[in-house]
């Protein structure tokens, strides 16, 4: 499994953070939007009144959503620059959250038992060493806690892993392949809807394994609670044709309610 590379995590990002903050708040994550928001809210209990961290909470749009929820909530993220346009977001709409610059995998600015909850949406394959994420998180929340987050589904978005077309362009699978790689690579992707030619995004990527996941909580004193592979509603497809895909074949979410015994 990868080691810390903190350092490399923060300068993508750091690059990503302004066309990242315009799109995702102009609704251009259609996958978020439609999809994987909606779901993600359904699996997660109700968090009113309690102290959450949002770990890898970016430019602050999930860590707002569950604030106006009635949560009270602290975001953490490595990218300056995310962090600064989660905090002008707090200064424009004041919801009562704090926001720290550091890696989830190391949560020196907070002491023991002092989250009732934790969530992270859509980071963990994006930072590196997921068992010292886990053991941190484990450590900074109270007994009867619990962490909630989102990951692509390890098993069937490794590198190499793509759509299947027949000769009429419809899907008819995916391929999957290189489950075992270990080594971190860059993804290069962009929002659907957005022509070739457009800059994409560069993502570090991290590549997990179903067992990591697993283990890493365990090993860190979690219970798994409950897993939940969404698969998109019809309603969700006839929205956005392309989760199509998602629906048929395979999911490319994952999420894990862990608790704090």
């Amino acid at each position: 499994m990868a080691k810390r590379d903190d350092t490399s995590v923060t300068s993508i990002w750091d690059k990503n953070a302004a066309a990242w903050t315009a799109q995702v708040r102009e609704g251009k994550d259609l996958y978020w939007e439609l999809f994987n928001n909606p779901l993600f809210l359904e699996f997660v209990p109700d968090l009113a009144g309690r102290r959450v961290i949002d770990l890898g909470c970016g430019e602050g749009r999930n860590t707002r959503v569950f604030a106006k929820r009635g949560a009270q909530m602290t975001g953490i993220d490595l990218s300056p620059s995310l962090i600064e346009a989660a905090r002008a977001a707090e200064i424009a709409e004041p919801l009562g959250i704090e926001y720290h610059v550091g890696s989830f995998s190391e949560l020196a600015p907070f002491p023991n038992e002092n989250f009732d909850a934790a969530i992270s949406v859509m980071a963990f394959m994006d930072g590196p060493d997921f068992y010292d994420v886990a053991r941190e998180v484990h450590r900074v929340l109270r007994r009867g806690g619990a962490l909630y987050f989102s990951v692509t589904h390890p098993c069937f978005c490794p590198h190499g892993a793509h759509w299947v077309t027949n000769p009429d362009g419809q899907v008819v699978g995916r391929l999957v392949s290189g489950y075992w790689r270990q080594q971190p690579y860059i993804l290069k992707w962009r929002f659907s809807g957005f022509p070739e030619g457009t800059e994409p995004f560069s993502v570090l990527y991290f590549p997990y394994r179903l067992e990591d996941y697993v283990n890493g909580l365990c090993e860190a004193g979690f219970r798994i609670l409950r897993i939940r592979e969404p698969r998109p509603t019809e309603e969700m497809v006839r929205a956005y044709p392309p989760l199509q895909r998602e629906r048929e074949h395979v999911p490319i979410f994952l999420y894990v309610a862990a608790g704090k015994t």
